[in-house]
């Protein structure tokens, strides 16, 4: 598979020589949009990308064999306009008038009662221009740059410092990728060139009776739990990452907001900024623990819960759940795993903290079960239990059931179904139900 991943470098020493080659850009832009809008019934027919900015290259720009398009005002209005940076400008015009009509198209094929608000009209936007390789950016030193840019009222080339910690960390790193074209990008007062990255890698391919997997429940107050596991239910490893020293600061930082808050205060951009350092701190090193983990294991596959996180938070801890990173987390493990060749697996979280185990029934957590702590349970059987622990027992014999029932013929699934009731639902699997379905597997092949 391929992985695409992009990496940000510091423009030093200027702020405002890029906003007049941003401004024109974005203005390129519009023209070009209106111009495809105009023309989509015939921009709309013909096939491939090429084409279609070739046919509305010829409409708005003037050549020898082009003497006179439709369109001749954008040549006056963008004087001496890059050819590659108006080509980036006519593909993302395309793009965004493409996108517009095909939500109009299903706007409008919903029932005028139900459906919502009107796609509004394709515009720039906040879209940054590409500075393509040899005619608008030269790498001249191994901190140094040339690039192409509108300055005093005609396109030339300026010589750029780039920041030398993050030019180090590409040339360390990121040798054995392909580089693209850098985008000109601009984050508060500073500028930046994000360089996109390629890089293809093949993962493991390891058949279900063999792999080793890391079941993953990543927690509010506990970081994460977790469970290395393998098919036949045996349990290779138990870890917890608590981060306690972290957890006690972002506190802190919430508790400060809070009494701001108390006081009037609404904008508190400092404050909100530090608690979210914080929160981001904890999920790089909540993601840093379970790679290392997983790396340990040599693990093939890394087994997390579909958490949706939609909808309106309600309850005491409703705070808490808005600071969770769970997605963040799970995004920047499939990262690192693809990069490692391990898989990413998600299952059905429905049940895996409330079902114990060993296959007793329902748990009871905190004052139902006379419990102090809410991160252990109660079993119907009597026996109190890490609750996340349980969960991540669960997690792993889900995805291992779902696996090892979805490789079988639709006859030999029905028959282990009829002799292990509990796989037939897969939001009410526990452990206990993969150690029967290894057992009646291992009953078959005898």
């Amino acid at each position: 598979m391929k992985i695409d991943s992009t990496y940000s470098v510091k423009i030093k020493h200027y702020n405002h020589i890029f906003k007049d080659t941003l401004s024109l850009y974005r203005d390129a832009v519009d023209f070009l949009i209106d111009v495809c809008l105009n023309e989509w019934d015939h921009l709309s027919a013909i096939n491939g990308n090429l084409l279609q900015q070739q046919y509305v290259e010829r409409l708005c720009h003037e050549t020898a064999y082009n003497q006179d398009p439709k369109y001749r005002t954008f040549d006056k209005k963008f004087y001496k306009f890059p050819s590659y940076l108006r080509r980036g400008a006519i593909h993302e015009a395309i793009g965004k008038v493409s996108s517009y009509k095909s939500g109009l198209t299903n706007w409008e094929s919903v029932d005028t009662k139900t459906r919502g608000k009107k796609p509004s009209y394709p515009r720039a936007g906040y879209g940054y221009p590409c500075m393509y390789k040899t005619v608008m950016y030269e790498q001249t030193d191994r901190y140094e740059a040339r690039m192409k840019v509108f300055i005093r009222n005609t396109w030339d080339w300026i010589t750029v410092e780039l920041r030398r910690s993050d030019m180090d960390y590409i040339y360390r790193y990121c040798k054995t990728r392909k580089q693209c074209a850098p985008t000109l990008q601009k984050r508060g007062k500073e500028w930046f060139l994000d360089f996109p990255f390629e890089e293809k890698v093949t993962l493991t391919n390891t058949d279900v009776s063999n792999q080793t997997i890391v079941a993953v429940d990543l927690g509010i107050n506990t970081a994460a739990t977790v469970s290395v596991m393998r098919s036949d239910s045996t349990i290779l490893g138990r870890y917890f990452c608590k981060l306690p020293k972290e957890t006690d600061h972002l506190t802190h930082s919430i508790n400060r907001i809070k009494k701001a808050q108390q006081h009037g205060n609404r904008n508190m951009p400092r404050l909100w900024a530090k608690a979210k350092g914080v929160n981001d701190d904890i999920a790089v090193k909540t993601a840093s623990f379970l790679m290392d983990i997983a790396v340990l294991h040599n693990a093939d596959v890394i087994v997390f819960e579909h958490l949706d996180r939609r909808g309106r938070k309600r309850g005491s801890k409703k705070q808490k759940l808005h600071m969770w990173r769970s997605q963040y987390v799970q995004s920047m493990i499939e990262h690192k795993a693809h990069r490692l060749g391990m898989r990413i697996s998600r299952i059905c979280a429905w049940g895996t903290s409330r079902l114990a185990f060993d296959g007793s029934g329902s748990v009871l957590r905190g004052k139902d079960a006379d419990l102090d702590s809410y991160s252990v349970c109660r079993f119907q059987s009597g026996k109190v239990y890490n609750c996340d622990l349980s969960a991540s027992y669960n997690i792993g014999s889900r995805y291992f059931v779902r696996e090892r029932l979805k490789s079988l013929p639709a006859r030999e699934r029905l028959a282990l179904e009829a002799k292990v009731p509990g796989v037939a639902k897969r939001s009410t699997c526990t452990f206990s139900t993969l150690i029967r379905l290894n057992a009646e597997l291992t009953s078959l092949v005898a």
